[in-house]
């Protein structure tokens, strides 16, 4: 059976992109089959990654931008690489090919391979010690290896979040805004368009169609096409008109000048 190349991509969060290791696996291998997992999560729990640990047999590989990609948890990260290992499956890491199975598979047949036969039966069960004690050494050195690629992936995104914990502490002591003003409405581009629909369409305003319909020409999860109705019946204006999309800039209790939407606000 042909062996098959697959490239794991994956990213933590919406905001990252993923086509910087698309275009880094294939590169170097343009046929490898791309399995990717775009949501927030450091576990193995991941519908591409575990399509491709089940899939994977004997021969096959897997490619990696790095060793995170795998895994950000330096212990299950190890014992998949190891699990992986023992079914033949080839693990390829484009930023840490320190860590290559291919390497760790040197390591295992490169061990010293003894048989003395010198008559002197305590002098051959030494050297037969000393050479296991090498190979243990070698096979030791090489799971280190491992390993420490894995806590070094670990120990980035913990530091990437205590980063992140303490940008938001300076911008809150330096009298930023953080996260939405209580009080004040978000506006999408999507909210807005669908209740240019919902005004044009609707029996409940202008048009003629029910809510049925409306749900059906819309698209909208009910419950999101229902706080639109509320929200347009608390200002019933043309949502597609300037006045409904007036913003002004007002002062907010603790002092800070804010720009709000006055749209839909609740005074």
């Amino acid at each position: 059976m042909k062996m098959k190349v697959y490239g794991y991509c994956r990213v933590s969060t919406l905001k990252q992109s993923i086509e910087r290791q698309i275009r880094n696996i294939k590169a170097e291998y343009p046929d490898a089959v791309l399995v990717t997992d775009e949501y927030t999560g450091t576990k193995l729990d991941r519908p591409g990654w575990t399509k491709i640990y089940k899939a994977a047999k004997a021969g096959d590989v897997i490619v990696f931008d790095s060793v995170s990609r795998m895994s950000r948890d330096a212990e299950e990260g190890f014992q998949v690489y190891e699990e992986l290992f023992r079914r033949g499956v080839e693990l390829i890491f484009l930023k840490e090919h320190h860590i290559d199975t291919a390497t760790y598979k040197k390591a295992i047949d490169g061990q010293v391979q003894l048989a003395i036969n010198s008559g002197n039966v305590a002098a051959d069960e030494l050297i037969g010690n000393i050479a296991e004690a090498i190979n243990k050494y070698l096979l030791s050195l090489a799971k280190e290896q491992i390993r420490l690629a894995f806590d070094q992936a670990e120990k980035e995104v913990e530091d990437l979040h205590q980063r992140t914990r303490e940008g938001i502490e300076t911008a809150r002591l330096a009298g930023k805004q953080i996260g939405q003003v209580k009080g004040t409405k978000l506006t999408t581009k999507k909210s807005i368009e669908a209740k240019k629909i919902i005004w044009k369409r609707s029996k409940d305003f202008n048009g003629d169609l029910s809510d049925v319909e409306m749900l059906k020409l819309t698209g909208l999860a009910r419950g999101t096409f229902y706080k639109y109705k509320r929200e347009m019946k608390a200002f019933p204006v043309d949502p597609s008109s300037a006045y409904a999309q007036q913003k002004e800039e007002r002062l907010h209790p603790d002092g800070k000048l804010i720009t709000v939407l006055i749209k839909g606000e609740k005074e």
